[in-house]
């Protein structure tokens, strides 16, 4: 029985760190992946090394941005940081 009791505090410190760190990583991760496989033309991004820009034309494994004239750049899709404004495309 007392070596139950020696493990308590060790599952308390799992249980903590579980859910201080791993749980809230892991749901970053994976809003950061819906946000990556929703990138569309248009859609004004952040990358990661902290360029802005505009999407010119999207791939499978990754997009083209447009960071200003006459210049573009080939960035791999987890490379976006953040989308700062969503593509306004209109009904036609």
């Amino acid at each position: 029985m007392e070596s139950f009791s020696a493990l308590i505090p060790l599952v308390l410190m799992f249980a903590i760190f579980w859910f201080l760190i791993i749980a809230p990583q892991r749901k970053q991760r994976k809003q950061h992946q819906e946000m990556v496989n929703n990138l569309q033309v248009g859609d004004e991004i952040l990358t990661a090394g902290g360029f802005f820009g505009h999407i010119t034309r999207v791939e499978p494994d990754v997009i083209f941005v447009k960071l200003g004239q006459n210049m573009e750049a080939k960035l791999r899709r987890p490379n976006v940081a953040e989308v700062v404004r969503k593509a306004s495309h209109t009904a036609e």
